[in-house]
């Protein structure tokens, strides 16, 4: 099992890692998975993760007060409209945008609601 907690650690870190660049894809959700699988899997690298210092504070700081930082919201703000505003382009149904606008406000809601880090 400890095999598999490694290879799930490894493959959030890798989408974590692409996320910092791609704006559609989340970055900390990912390092929250890699940092709980690795912490069932290697301690070292759990430490690594934790001290790293542009992975680590994110970790941290939701760990510690459940915290997004300023600019975390605003760059998932803007990749949540962004998601909208594609799905409106797209020319999907209303039904199907009125879920995703529901959704997705939920989300947003949830993330401004967090303290600031």
């Amino acid at each position: 099992m400890r095999g598999v907690w490694l290879l799930l650690g490894a493959l959030a870190l890798a989408l974590g890692a692409v996320g910092t660049f791609l704006p559609l894809l989340p970055t900390v959700p990912f390092l929250l998975l890699s940092a709980f699988a690795f912490s069932r899997s290697s301690e070292r690298l759990h430490h690594w993760l934790l001290a790293h210092p542009v992975l680590g504070p994110p970790i941290s700081d939701w760990r510690d007060r459940g915290a997004i930082g300023r600019r975390a919201k605003w760059l998932a703000s803007g990749s949540i409209a962004a998601a909208f505003l594609i799905s409106v382009a797209l020319g999907l149904t209303p039904w199907v945008l009125g879920v995703q606008g529901l959704v997705l406000l939920a989300v947003s809601v949830f993330i401004w609601t967090r303290p600031h880090a």
